[in-house]
């Protein structure tokens, strides 16, 4: 079950930082950076859920789990407000749409990076 928890984390990470940089580097969101999120979001949850069922501690009161279901909300929340931005064709909000993305790529990073320590200290 570990190797496809990590598979499922890792491309989480892959979908969401194409997601994210590609909505960046094109200056305007559009519906392919959407469908990335969603993957992306799904495959993090997948990878979670297998982590948590594999963990010895059955507690989420700790710097890892806080912030990863931080980041799970807030993915829900970005993919949820992309789509709003989309089916309202507001042409401003999708080229504003990436300042949003980057913060919340960034908070992802940080229970990315800290599960990776913390499996590795194991």
């Amino acid at each position: 079950m570990l190797i496809y928890a990590i598979i499922s984390i890792n491309l989480a990470l892959v979908f969401y930082t194409i997601g994210v940089w590609s909505e960046k580097i094109q200056g305007q969101l559009k519906p392919w950076h959407l469908v990335v999120f969603y993957i992306g979001l799904v495959c993090d949850t997948t990878g979670t859920i297998l982590m948590s069922k594999i963990a010895s501690s059955g507690s989420f009161l700790n710097f890892h789990g806080i912030t990863g279901m931080l980041a799970i909300v807030l993915m829900l929340f970005h993919a949820v407000w992309a789509s709003v931005v989309l089916f309202k064709g507001d042409e401003q909000a999708k080229a504003n749409f990436h300042k949003l993305s980057l913060v919340v790529w960034l908070i992802w990073l940080i229970p990315f990076v800290s599960g990776a320590i913390f499996g590795v200290t194991i």
